[in-house]
């Protein structure tokens, strides 16, 4: 949904040009998640030091840029201004705190008036940057309208800057001069309902930012070099030798420990908090899933507060108490998720990124590493006098309690910084021309990263098997589950569905399969015997993060499968896996989605591991695992079959999928791409109930794709096939390897041969040229592939 996006830099003079470009910049890497307009703001002109109190009221109003459109719209906007108005984009800031947002029109038409950052009025006092819904938002404005505020825009966000003016004048009306930023925005948040991510700023309190969320997810960004330092080395080596050195407790038991190294080759994210550093492990295994909560019990369903405030004290004074000298340059980012922060890798390739500000335990002291390798003490905690250079991490209970009538401040927690490993390359496009392409062409190593050290080969003495580290400690109690119940929206649904068939198989327990919305409309029962598995690729998905919320009431174990490390889910889960599948840019899910596939299909191994009867069947799709990357290298062959297809099909309106068994859920996939990206009307149908409505719509100039590869359901495809046939259906039709004569009925279908693998993981098969299919069909039509019309990649709003 919205992108957000700060830069703050503190004693390392920034050129307004050098700043614009960085807020630029962050946009641009906001790209990816959808947005209708986009926006920034500035300091007009060197600051004034702030008063004692940390007010000021000589400050100039910040410049706000707005515009409908794309990102380059608003650079041109922006660039057309400063010409116009002479603007020095050679001034120098030592100190600055600059604020950038991408919108995705929720409330009000795509226009400027509409775009962020929305302003609290003449003057620009208070201005926010915003991704959510504020839910009581025409309570507030009917309320300010009352108190003589006027409204320009049809946002639901206007009312948040309006409604920290309110609480500021209220302020000093009562003859409180030493009113902080961080009262201020805290009172806001107590009138606030709903889920959201905001930044803050204000002329009133020069070069200090403040970050705020309520179950939406923020990260801060830390970079610092010493300025007398004439031999900066490179951080890698550095980090390790710090981190050779670094044992940390686990959480829960439940996370494995690795030889550093390693660890540091194959995965994007490491977090001191979860990964526990060992020489004397030998270990050849990077596994990095999510375990219980420290202080949750294992059925608790008690969650802790996802409401945190950053506050970012920027002004000039000492910087002691933050790094233990004066003599460093720092600067910061607050982008909105883990991907964005991957984004900034090529120019800012020392950013440390806390975890999501999580509710984990709290750890006193953190290490912060100079761009030298020399480990500075960083204390990231609030204090009533927070000095110049600072950070403070606040937690506040929202709603709980009664409010009095002061500003009141909650209390300050203290985070670990993290460092962000990830390669450049793993978010550029190399040599493809989009996103979505190379995301196609990556799955043969994307489910390789899946599968390193989770899958055992066996040998004379040792069986095949799969271990999943974070669910180690709770398989006794899945295997005792009344039923397992899969939750997710879109493209995470349809890869549990996918999975479906072999997890009763193996497991011997009901699954059932719910949609997060449909699920909290209906308050479908959820029970303490029951076992919940969250799957989405963000995890950060509003309405599944809701429905684990509800889960969670109902005492049921939580399970989450997401591809973000400190996402929200991975965070609210007692257990779970990353599929490490990573970065994936394009708004259309395709690696993730053949991912999440494996890892529930190692899930079914997991669980029915103790089952004597089944060891056969487990063998058969551990080697299925093991040949799979090579598999879908083979499918990808046909990727110029798929365009030529593309081409025939390019003009058309409408396209039906067909598919039962392991690849109804293909038929829904394949047929979700096509209408994402294709911007073609397209349906998945089960094949069973063809005679029951779709068979009605078959002529000879609709095209449909039947899958009828080989499994179980082989035999009653073929049926399908024959009568669609006779009703002169214009066939595309899906089949194993050797298999072209057989379903080819009377020489009219077009056939597309695929690799054969065990059943239970030919979706992933499959789908790879359905995906190319929709790819090519897009590019053909000439539309946007990766950023689709009015999709976001990660939907944190309802």
């Amino acid at each position: 949904m919205c992108g957000i996006f700060a830069y703050l830099n503190y004693n390392v003079g920034r050129e307004r040009r050098y700043i614009l470009e960085v807020l630029f910049n962050g946009l641009r890497r906001l790209e990816y998640r959808g947005y209708d307009s986009a926006g920034i703001s500035i300091d007009s002109s060197l600051q004034p030091s702030p008063l004692s109190n940390g007010s000021s009221t000589d400050s100039l109003p910040p410049l706000v840029f707005r515009q409908a459109g794309n990102i380059e719209s608003l650079v041109k906007s922006v660039y057309e201004e400063v010409a116009t108005t002479d603007l020095n984009l050679e001034e120098s800031f030592s100190v600055h705190a600059g604020i950038a947002h991408t919108r995705w029109a929720t409330h009000g038409e795509p226009a400027p008036r509409n775009s962020h950052p929305q302003t609290s009025g003449a003057g620009n006092e208070f201005l926010v940057v915003h991704n959510g819904v504020v839910t009581n938002y025409q309570v507030l404005k009917e309320t300010l309208l009352r108190h003589g505020f006027n409204f320009e825009s049809e946002t639901d966000t206007e009312v948040i800057p309006k409604l920290a003016k309110f609480v500021f004048d209220k302020a000093n009306e009562e003859g409180d001069q030493t009113v902080t930023f961080s009262q201020v925005v805290l009172e806001v948040m107590r009138h606030l309902e709903g889920a959201y991510a905001l930044i803050f700023k204000s002329r009133h309190y020069p070069n200090e930012l403040i970050a705020c969320k309520r179950g939406s997810p923020l990260l801060l960004g830390v970079k610092a070099t010493q300025k007398d330092n004439a031999n900066l080395k490179s951080d890698v080596l550095e980090i390790k030798a710090l981190l050779e050195k670094l044992t940390v407790a686990l959480l829960g038991g439940a996370y494995e420990a690795y030889k550093v190294d390693h660890v540091l080759e194959e995965v994007t994210l490491l977090d001191y908090e979860h990964v526990a550093v060992n020489q004397g492990i030998q270990q050849t295994i990077a596994e990095f899933d999510f375990a219980v909560n420290e202080g949750m019990s294992e059925h608790s369903g008690e969650g802790l507060p996802l409401n945190e405030v950053i506050i970012v004290n920027n002004t000039k004074a000492a910087v002691h108490a933050f790094l233990g000298t004066e003599n460093v340059h720092i600067e910061f980012v607050i982008p909105h998720k883990l991907d964005e922060a991957n984004g900034l890798m090529k120019s800012l390739a020392s950013w440390e990124f806390n975890e999501d500000m999580s509710n984990g335990p709290s750890f006193h002291d953190v290490k912060l590493l100079t761009k030298s390798g020399q480990p500075k003490e960083l204390f990231l905690s609030s204090d009533a006098n927070a000095v110049d250079g600072a950070v403070s991490i606040l937690k506040f209970d929202h709603g709980k309690g009664k409010r009095s009538g002061c500003l009141a401040r909650p209390a300050s927690v203290q985070r670990a910084l993290s460092i962000l490993e990830m390669e450049v390359e793993q978010i550029n496009k190399g040599n493809y021309e989009h996103y979505m392409q190379k995301e196609i062409h990556e799955q043969p190593e994307s489910l390789t990263t899946t599968m390193r050290g989770r899958l055992i080969r066996g040998g004379s003495c040792k069986a095949k098997t799969v271990l999943l580290g974070g669910l180690k400690d709770h398989l006794k109690t899945i295997r005792r589950s009344r039923r397992i119940v899969f939750i997710g929206c879109g493209t995470s649904y349809n890869a549990a569905l996918a999975a479906r068939p072999i997890l009763e198989e193996l497991s011997g327990i009901p699954v059932t399969m719910e949609i997060a919305s449909d699920l909290l409309d209906r308050q479908g029962p959820i029970y303490r015997e029951d076992t919940a598995v969250f799957v989405s690729q963000s995890g950060e998905t509003a309405d599944t993060l809701q429905a684990l919320e509800y889960a969670l009431e109902n005492g049921a174990l939580c399970v989450g499968i997401t591809n973000t490390v400190g996402s929200a889910i991975a965070r609210k889960t007692h257990c779970g896996v990353h599929i490490n599948a990573g970065a994936e840019i394009g708004v259309a899910s395709t690696k993730a989605y053949t991912s999440q596939i494996v890892v529930m299909a190692m899930l079914a191994l997991a669980i029915g591991s103790d089952a004597i009867s089944s060891q056969s069947r487990r063998e058969a799709t551990i080697d299925g695992l093991f040949e799979l990357p090579s598999k879908v290298r083979e499918v990808l062959k046909l990727d110029h079959e798929m365009k030529d297809l593309a081409k025939l099909l390019i003009a058309e309106q409408s396209l039906l999928v067909f598919g039962r068994g392991y690849n109804y859920a293909t038929a829904l996939e394949g047929a979700l791409k096509v209408k994402e990206v294709a911007l073609m009307h397209s349906e998945g149908i089960l094949a069973g109930e063809m005679k029951h409505g779709p068979l009605a719509l078959v002529d000879e100039t609709l095209p449909i794709v039947v899958i009828a590869t080989r499994d179980p359901c082989f035999s009653k495809q073929q049926s399908v096939i024959q009568q669609l046939n006779a009703r002169k259906g214009r066939l595309i039709v899906m089949c194993s390897r050797g298999d072209a004569a057989s379903v080819n009925v009377g020489g009219s279908c077009r056939v597309i041969e695929v690799p054969r693998v065990e059943d239970c993981l030919q979706p992933v098969i499959n789908i790879v040229p359905l995906q190319l299919l929709a790819y090519h069909l897009t590019v053909l039509r000439g539309y946007n592939v990766d950023q689709p019309r009015n999709l976001a990649k990660s939907v944190t709003t309802e």
